[in-house]
């Protein structure tokens, strides 16, 4: 489940302060260290997860449900692409990491879609469903 998720389950509110939703994340949900949650929120903000209006963090649905989407798609696709190469996720994983670097900034689930086609699985099932934004 996603940070924003949490700990609007735990708030019962879409509203949060900074230091809200820093304590939330970091002390009531442990999920994240404090600077951890400071960068979070700032990348959040940017991504438009969330919007500050007068001091107030709000949660955007829509932007939110988009992102955990995208998450789901990823996840699969790292489930699939371990289970047909016999890897371990945390395998996978570290070949990812050094695979990524032949292509610079790319999408994360960009590059797992390559990986999976240079290993030579058919990753035609999640072509469709990538964003090319």
């Amino acid at each position: 489940m996603h940070p924003l998720k949490k700990a609007i389950s735990v708030k019962g509110s879409k509203e949060f302060s900074r230091n809200e939703l820093v304590g939330l994340l970091a002390f009531t949900l442990r999920i994240m260290s404090v600077k951890e949650a400071k960068e979070s929120i700032d990348r959040w903000i940017k991504q438009g997860l969330l919007e500050e209006r007068e001091g107030v963090l709000l949660v955007k649905d829509e932007a939110l449900d988009e992102a955990i989407k995208s998450e789901d798609l990823f996840e699969e696709m790292i489930e699939f692409v371990s289970s047909s190469l016999g890897l371990e996720r945390d395998e996978l994983m570290a070949e990812l990491k050094e695979f990524s670097k032949r292509y610079g900034n790319l999408d994360r689930k960009l590059v797992l879609y390559l990986f999976g086609l240079d290993k030579g699985l058919d990753m035609s099932k999640f072509r469709d469903r990538l964003s090319l934004e």
